[in-house]
């Protein structure tokens, strides 16, 4: 019987704030008092008996198959710390080399869907969501175009695309809108000085203008959302304010989702030399707390949650495929050699021949730090954040 393979449930979080205490579990949260803790920090029996019987410990299945594929495995950017990267630039320069390049094919497509039907069906599954992926995926737009317009007889509800968005087009948007591309998430890398030394052009060049204008021209003429990843390092914190200030004068806040998201260290000579420190959990929270207040999409901190695609065995609620076919089992090792835990095609190796490749989002930490002051750290930014809202009366 296929699991989950990290600790087989949702994590719920018991979180100290500033008056109270909160518990985050994959049935919402919920305010506590000092009397509903333990000395150790845990629920007391009541407490917990009390949150199993409103739902806050329940957790459903996923009910859509979720498949990222990598279109073209090139990218027309080169940022250091980008994980598909086998070492820096030799030449101190932006070409760091990239994993293999392959493009999406006709042919590819078609063992995909049929490896999503089959996966699929083993769950009684019949809706699907798809992410486009790279590389850079508009380095090859005709292969997302197809597999969307494809997918659409495979039980397709829903796309996103993850991209840099420099080739990003009005007219491609439209296209991809046209066949259930409902939102994209694009990066930034601080404020336009900060960005533009960091996420730049392999051929040589700053990217900011050229990002935020696309996204721009693309709202005016599309339904899009935008999921919007601010990078943070020693490298730009002291710039995301004025970034967070920069987008909110471009875009529709109110269509924009925000997340800022550390940068860890992948092993190709990237380190991040920022601390999981309290001062940098202020940082953190403030501009969170700026992004709530200009109007931009803030997810409530939650459980941690299984990834539907990489915590379980053998792509049992969704898969992740390189564009030449191979299968990963997360987006961490597509098209990264010796990582490979099967094919579109064969399907699945055995799990006795994977059990070393199969690597999901909560094996590792790719951070200096040790996991304990991580998980401290995340804790607190969002205690803060989850007392903000309650002491301005929006939770």
């Amino acid at each position: 019987m296929q699991t989950y393979r990290i600790d087989k449930v949702h994590r719920e979080r018991i979180l100290r704030g500033r008056n109270n205490w909160w518990f985050l579990g994959p049935g919402g949260i919920a305010r506590l008092r000092s009397k509903h803790i333990t000395a150790e920090g845990a629920l007391t029996p009541s407490a917990d008996s009390y949150l199993r019987e409103k739902g806050l410990f329940d957790a459903g299945k996923p009910t859509v198959y979720g498949l990222t594929v990598l279109t073209s495995t090139d990218c027309n950017l080169g940022c250091g710390y980008c994980f598909q990267n086998l070492a820096q630039d030799p030449t101190g320069g932006n070409r760091p080399p990239r994993i293999a390049h392959s493009r999406l094919t006709s042919n590819t497509i078609t063992d995909i869907l049929e490896l999503a039907k089959r996966q699929m069906s083993a769950v009684g599954m019949e809706k699907l969501s798809i992410v486009l992926f790279g590389g850079e995926p508009l380095l090859n737009p005709k292969g997302c175009v197809e597999l969307l317009a494809r997918a659409a007889d495979y039980g397709l509800v829903s796309a996103l695309m993850i991209s840099n968005a420099t080739l990003l087009t009005p007219s491609m948007a439209q296209q991809l809108f046209d066949l259930k591309l409902r939102s994209v998430q694009v990066t930034f890398d601080g404020d336009q000085s900060q960005h533009d030394l960091i996420r730049v052009r392999r051929s040589g060049g700053g990217t900011f203008q050229s990002i935020i204008d696309n996204m721009a021209r693309v709202s005016e003429a599309t339904s899009l959302t935008w999921r919007i990843r601010v990078n943070v390092s020693h490298l730009n914190n002291a710039g995301i304010g004025a970034l967070v200030d920069a987008l909110a004068d471009r875009l529709d806040a109110a269509s924009c989702s925000i997340d800022f998201a550390w940068v860890g260290d992948v092993g190709v000579g990237y380190a991040n030399r920022l601390r999981h420190t309290d001062s940098i959990a202020e940082q953190f929270f403030g501009w969170r707390r700026q992004a709530w207040e200009l109007g931009f999409n803030i997810s409530l901190p939650s459980a941690r949650r299984p990834c539907g695609t990489c915590s379980f065995d053998n792509g049992l609620y969704g898969a992740v495929v390189n564009a030449d076919g191979s299968l990963s089992s997360c987006w961490e090792t597509a098209g990264k050699p010796a990582w490979e835990v099967g094919s579109a095609r064969e399907g699945y190796l055995p799990s006795e021949q994977t059990a070393d490749r199969w690597i999901s989002c909560e094996d590792r930490r790719e951070y200096a730090d040790d996991d304990h002051a991580v998980v401290t750290f995340d804790d607190t930014f969002d205690a803060m954040f989850l007392d903000y809202l309650d002491e301005t009366g929006r939770l």
